[in-house]
């Protein structure tokens, strides 16, 4: 694997701490990017949604309170998403691992190591 392996997380996330361990037992090496204290830009999401072949309204944690509150639904305009999770983080799944010109929301967590091997 010659593509730099990132992942996109929150630090305190039980699925971003499960992928860490998963990646450490497969002797995978990879950057984090915590995307709480590095914020997404709209197009650097736009890119991710792209290699990923996720639409907006995918990527969205929809248990989380704000969604509700933001009345968001499958109708919200992509783009409308897409300003509302970079002003708001904690609407975005995660993680998100990003290998080369392709990336996956590693839900399940299996999922990444799908896109890395």
């Amino acid at each position: 694997m010659t593509d730099k392996i990132t992942v996109y997380e929150k630090p305190t996330c039980t699925t971003c701490r499960n992928l860490a361990e998963l990646l450490k037992e497969n002797g995978i090496g990879y950057e984090k990017v915590n995307y709480y204290i590095e914020p997404l830009s709209e197009e650097k999401l736009r890119n991710l949604l792209e290699k990923a072949n996720l639409k907006p309204f995918d990527i969205l944690r929809k248990k989380e309170p704000l969604f509700k509150e933001l009345n968001i639904s499958e109708e919200t305009a992509p783009d409308e998403i897409i300003k509302l999770i970079v002003e708001n983080p904690n609407l975005l799944q995660r993680p998100i691992v990003e290998v080369g010109n392709r990336a996956v929301l590693a839900r399940p967590i299996e999922k990444a190591l799908e896109l890395i091997k």
